[in-house]
């Protein structure tokens, strides 16, 4: 059982662990980045929007900031994961800004710095990083977009001229949904087939011209406009096609392919596959931001919905002439403190993947395998913050009632310009797939092929080291669940060790689950190959979503052990018991089915989620002031009207007799929409 909690937690000692290892960057960003431009602008035009979001760029391009990640050679830091924390402090403001510079120094110059040479960087990159040069990244096509290995657009290689000719066959083959083409951008790094000698070589890129220094699509481009959107209108999406622009052999972005002036392919990955995923591989850092993002932007969200919740108040309590604020419901803390939790714990495993995403961006050698898991806890961070930042932020909305549908009170923006973040840089089912099948890839690398599969009592061992486990807080985590004394009931609900213990048993379960059922249908005569993942397509994404859950309490349970004040770690490891056991309560289901929960104890479980909520109520607002969000970027009018209504209820308060905790008084009230 953990402690009781303090009455007052400072929230700058919960900053301080939050804020990780690059605080400096965090810090740099709330005292010196307050741009007009920076903010949302309510009802302004597309246009507009447009306008001031282009502004902002070249302002944060002379700030340095969204500079970090370039090499020093040319003015920047070498620090890749500064650059994410420093995308992740721009989530703050207007998303359209975060997602503009996003394209231009993470997608468009992050694909010429990884995928380029040398001679690319020497010509193109000071130009980028200042915003001489804005550029886009042509990956999408209408009719590809998850399937970016399977392309259509080609570019093909003429010895005689010494130059591609990059071409869109056919109308489902445009580029698509790509920012900075509508308006701003100059060249775009262009994915595509590489064919030379006819024959093709895979997916490469380019770098290619798109407008002249008039800004007119320069000849055999056709850009046009991908038009009104749900949300991000200071982002120009458009659509290019190519019809047969010709392309100089330089500008083939060549890091992991080469084509001599004969058209001699060469590559120093000879496996087209293996290739292709290393050069993709390289690109994670804007994956990895995307999901921070999210992150970022839920924080923003439940401190807008915590702060009103507070003074919002609504129905008298029974015996007194004194209306209860909405955080004393209980159904209002059930709406809002278990997302607050979550997105502790999101912070938390953010933090553990940029440092590991930095130190192998870093490393004087790549090893293989780390790469290759980074990639898949990129992709299943992004699609879990993501997802989680669409429902807490349509929570939050709903929380601030009538008041939330404004746009003046920001929610609204914030759930408009977020939605997309469920499918760009990678849809999340497909990137929940790919979790999934790193996991059922490690499992065959271990025990052979899939005929063979069957020591499935080894699962553990496979879950619990993997390369990027390999820690000292791993060692933390193994010793804490090998305390639990036993799965009987009688271990408290509380207990670290058994709370870590059902995440990884549930994950161990579920993953040899799919095994069988993968081998089973391998072994039916006549079924087909796609068949025999598909069919069990809804298990495997189970299995992603059980090795999510893990990998972020592992993550918390390690931050916690950073934090060096009493109060702060004492209130974050209740908060830690309120991810834990709200998650496991969100898959009650399954936990009952295969006998880790009796009923009694699911009883107790939700009694116990029902009673960390009460704790962690007076500590609500402490709670959202740990993310230390300026005043000044939340463009929230409803919090600067509610401080003027909190001072004059407090007022009347005050001359009312006090009736005591209101903790439990009136859960079944129905709290109407505020008029």
């Amino acid at each position: 059982m953990t402690t009781s909690l303090p009455t007052g937690v400072d929230p700058r000692a919960l900053t301080e662990v939050l804020d990780g290892r690059w605080g400096h960057v965090r810090r740099d960003a709330r005292e010196n980045l307050h741009d007009p431009d920076l903010l949302p602008v309510y009802g302004e035009t597309v246009a507009e929007a447009r306008a001031r979001v282009t502004r902002m760029a070249r302002t944060l391009a002379g700030s340095g900031r969204v500079t970090l990640g370039f090499p020093e050679e040319y003015g920047g830091e070498d620090d890749p994961g500064g650059s994410v924390v420093s995308v992740e402090m721009l989530a703050f403001g207007d998303l359209s800004v975060m997602v503009k510079a996003g394209v231009q120094w993470g997608l468009f110059g992050g694909a010429v710095q990884a995928l380029g040479t040398q001679r690319h960087h020497d010509a193109y990159l000071r130009d980028i990083m200042g915003f001489d040069l804005p550029g886009c990244f042509a990956m999408t096509e209408t009719g590809h977009g998850s399937d970016v290995q399977n392309l259509r657009t080609t570019c093909t290689y003429d010895p005689a001229t010494q130059t591609f000719d990059l071409h869109t066959p056919h109308p489902a083959a445009r580029k698509d949904y790509i920012g900075n083409a509508a308006r701003d951008g100059r060249m775009a790094v262009v994915f595509a087939q590489l064919v030379t000698r006819g024959e093709r070589h895979g997916v490469h890129a380019w770098l290619v011209p798109i407008r002249d220094e008039h800004g007119d699509p320069v000849p055999g481009v056709t850009v046009s406009d991908d038009g009104p959107k749900a949300g991000l209108n200071g982002v120009d999406n458009g659509r290019l096609m190519f019809d047969h622009v010709s392309v100089p052999r330089e500008m083939l972005l060549d890091r992991y392919g080469q084509v001599a002036p004969d058209g001699t392919y060469t590559s120093p990955i000879a496996d087209p596959t293996r290739r292709f995923f290393t050069m993709l591989g390289t690109l994670v850092r804007g994956r990895v931001s995307v999901g921070g993002a999210a992150s970022s932007a839920t924080k923003l969200a439940l401190d807008i919905a915590v702060r009103y919740g507070d003074v919002r108040r609504q129905f008298t309590v029974p015996g007194a002439d004194r209306e209860v604020a909405v955080n004393d419901y209980l159904v209002h803390q059930r709406r809002l403190l278990p997302a607050l939790a979550t997105t502790y714990a999101y912070t938390f495993a953010q933090e553990e993947l940029v440092g590991t995403m930095h130190d192998l961006q870093t490393a004087d050698r790549v090893d293989e395998q780390q790469q290759r898991e980074l990639e898949s806890r990129a992709a299943g961070l992004k699609a879990a913050q993501t997802w989680h930042a669409t429902r807490t932020i349509q929570a939050c909305r709903e929380a601030c009632g009538g008041a939330g549908y404004l746009q003046e009170n920001r929610l609204p923006h914030l759930k408009a310009d977020t939605d997309v973040f469920t499918t760009f840089e990678g849809d999340n089912t497909v990137l929940m797939q790919l979790v999934a099948k790193g996991l059922l890839t490690g499992y065959r690398d271990a025990f052979g092929s899939l005929d063979g599969w069957g020591r499935l009592g080894f699962v553990a061992d496979l879950v619990r080291e993997t390369v990027l486990e390999r820690t000292a807080a791993r060692g933390l985590i193994a010793r804490l669940v090998d305390a639990v004394p036993g799965r009987d009931d009688d271990v408290p609900l509380l207990d670290r060790g058994w709370q870590l213990s059902a995440f990884e048993d549930r994950e161990k379960h579920v993953l040899e689950g799919a095994v069988r059922r993968l081998r089973r249908n391998a072994q039916t005569p006549g079924m087909a190959p796609f068949d025999v993942f598909n069919d069990v397509q809804d298990h495997v994404l189970e299995t992603a979503q059980a090795h999510v859950d893990r990998i972020v309490l592992e993550a918390f349970v390690a931050g916690i052990e950073r934090t060096t004040d009493d109060g702060a770690r004492a209130l974050l490891e209740r908060v830690c018991d309120l991810y834990a056991l709200s998650t496991i309560e969100a898959d009650k289901g399954w936990f009952l089915e295969h006998g880790r929960l009796t009923p009694a104890r699911a009883k107790a479980l939700t009694a116990t989620v029902n009673q960390l909520v009460r704790e962690l109520r007076p500590h609500a607002v402490t709670l959202v002031d740990a993310f230390a969000i300026p005043e000044g970027w939340k463009a929230a009018a409803v919090l600067r009207e509610e401080e003027g209504r909190q001072e004059a209820m407090a007022a009347h308060d005050a001359a009312v007799p006090d009736a005591g905790p209101l903790q439990g008084t009136a859960t079944a009230v129905a709290v109407p929409p505020a008029q």
